[in-house]
């Protein structure tokens, strides 16, 4: 049964679809859930999966996009994990936030850390709408110069 749960608005939303459970998957879908469990070393599968499960093509480009995304590199898991929560809160995502403040706290967040993290979100989102409603140009100082490396 999917039940109605509250947004940022307040407001009930129902899932547009049900979520695709293991033992009702096909097997292209469970080869994805097998390994989502398998490098999340977990024996479940969120409900994201679950729901995007619905078309293949989706679920598997998404997963092996996420994989590789948040794959160790330059940037280590704890600020892939606290910029990802940046921008869901950026957009609005309840269950992005939900899901990937949870990440950021196995990886190591602390309240501290969140509360800052908010801070420069809210502070960000306030400053880019005044820009917008400002129409500051850029200035030059901020521009590349012409020939330089991008």
């Amino acid at each position: 049964m999917v039940r109605p749960t509250e947004t940022h608005a307040g407001a009930a939303d129902m899932a547009t679809v049900h979520p695709v459970d293991y033992d009702d998957a096909t097997d292209e879908v469970r080869a994805v859930y097998d390994d989502i469990m398998a490098i999340r070393k977990t024996d479940r599968v969120n409900t994201f999966w679950k729901h995007l499960a619905h078309h293949p093509p989706t679920l598997r480009r998404t997963w092996d996009s996420l994989k590789q995304v948040m794959a160790p590199g330059a940037l280590d898991p704890l600020t892939k994990e606290m910029l990802y929560v940046a921008v869901s809160v950026a957009h609005g995502c309840d269950y992005c936030i939900a899901s990937h403040t949870a990440s950021a706290r196995r990886h190591g967040m602390t309240e501290e850390m969140l509360g800052e993290l908010l801070a420069v979100v809210g502070m960000a989102a306030e400053t880019n709408r005044l820009a917008q409603a400002y129409r500051v140009p850029v200035d030059e100082a901020f521009q590349d110069p012409p020939g330089s490396p991008a």
